[in-house]
């Protein structure tokens, strides 16, 4: 069997895709949890201006860039924040 020596880093876009389809509001543990299982355990983020994020970071980011929308233990990505650049 044949394993990915490198993991493909994913964008913050498919994270963020992820939370509206799910129509689910997080906290930082249970995104942790979903992003994981959905992206695999050690997988990296990259946002159009960030690389090299852990799952804990681009949540971060997404926060400071005023993309979630709630308290940190109860909060939604609104879909009108999602820039349009890949």
């Amino acid at each position: 069997m044949e394993t990915k020596e490198r993991q493909e880093t994913v964008h913050g876009h498919e994270v963020m895709e992820m939370m509206v389809e799910s129509g689910q509001r997080y906290s930082e543990a249970s995104l942790v949890d979903e992003m994981a299982e959905r992206f695999g355990e050690e997988a990296s983020y990259h946002t159009c201006c960030a690389e090299g994020l852990g799952a804990s970071e681009l949540i971060e980011f997404l926060w400071t860039k005023g993309k979630l929308t709630g308290t940190r233990d109860s909060f939604v990505f609104d879909p009108l924040d999602q820039c349009h650049g890949h």
